[in-house]
């Protein structure tokens, strides 16, 4: 990848982790984006506890707030973690993370309805996933 594309995504990441992306550009690609440079850069566990932090701070800059309906979903955040975490081993070694990116969005990892390979649309989208995490009830995940 071109020196900008890495400044680009590492500019993307350093945005993140200020609340300054607008909520106009705070896409599910740019979430994925996020997840898996969070993932590459700091393994699944630490990207999981930044990504939390990040996704709250970022909600609050957008005048988000965390409820029973909207906001942080704890369930999506850690399945999104383990399925970026799995694609990514995947991936051939030594690769950059923006080639992995690309790759990923051009997966079919990257549709909108994922998660729902894995989960019922009613617990995925229950207060209780919401709040805390919720093992998937069609498909396990990796």
């Amino acid at each position: 990848m071109s020196d900008s594309n890495r400044a680009g995504l590492d500019d993307l990441a350093a945005r993140f982790a200020a609340a300054a992306i607008p909520a106009t550009e705070w896409t599910h690609q740019t979430h994925l984006t996020i997840g898996a440079w969070h993932v590459a850069r700091f393994g699944p566990d630490a990207a999981l506890e930044r990504l939390r932090a990040g996704i709250r701070r970022l909600n609050a800059a957008h005048g988000t707030i965390d409820s029973d309906t909207r906001g942080y979903h704890e369930t999506i955040t850690c399945a999104y973690v383990r399925l970026l975490t799995a694609f990514l081993r995947a991936r051939p070694v030594g690769e950059v993370v923006e080639a992995s990116v690309a790759a990923l969005l051009a997966s079919p990892l990257a549709a909108r309805d994922v998660l729902t390979r894995h989960y019922s649309k009613a617990l995925l989208f229950s207060v209780e996933a919401r709040r805390g995490w919720i093992e998937p009830d069609l498909e396990p995940l990796p």
